[in-house]
């Protein structure tokens, strides 16, 4: 039963990440045009297209990516609550509620972990390879994050310590959240 529970874990994780990667894309107004984004936008579009006929798209964002990894994390929620052994006893609305407030916490700490992972690709990638195909696509999606710190964090002896900062501000959301 383990096992069928990792498995399960690890494909709707899988999924929300591209969903929320689809929309933090969006959000940030990255270029579709890349491998990345075909990468994400094929592997989405099962869920994503069908939406877009409930969930219209509102200021240039498709909300519909968005409610299709909510969805995603309420399955998974609500798994987990069933297969516990905690005493939900009668009260449906609490455990709906439950079931709710979990996924809301598993997208945000899915979102932050996205975002620190971009992070730190993006500060390998401009050691490494900063011609890298993918490197415009995740300068675009981190840039929301960093410019304003890079605003009040000047370079030192030529090194951007805005990567830093920003992780370890997105380690303390993750302590809260």
């Amino acid at each position: 039963m383990q096992a069928v529970f990792f498995l399960i874990n690890a494909v709707v994780s899988f999924f929300c990440t591209l969903l929320l990667l689809r929309f933090m894309m969006q959000m940030a107004r990255v270029s579709f045009a890349g491998q990345l984004g075909d990468f994400v936008v094929k592997l989405t579009n099962w869920a994503v297209k069908p939406l877009r006929r409930i969930v219209p798209g509102v200021a240039g964002v498709d909300w519909a990516s968005l409610v299709a990894a909510l969805w995603l994390q309420l399955m998974l929620a609500g798994l987990i609550i069933s297969l516990s052994s905690v005493e939900l006893g009668a009260d449906a609305l609490g455990t709906i509620l439950m079931i709710l407030m979990l996924a809301i916490r598993g997208l945000i700490r899915l979102a932050v972990y996205i975002m620190i992972g971009a992070i730190i690709l993006q500060a390998v990638l401009s050691w490494v390879n900063p011609y890298s195909p993918v490197a415009p696509t995740v300068n675009q999606l981190v840039r929301p994050i960093l410019d304003p710190i890079r605003r009040f964090m000047p370079l030192i002896a030529g090194i951007d310590l805005s990567p830093l900062v920003a992780i370890l501000l997105l380690q303390v959301v993750l302590m809260f959240v």
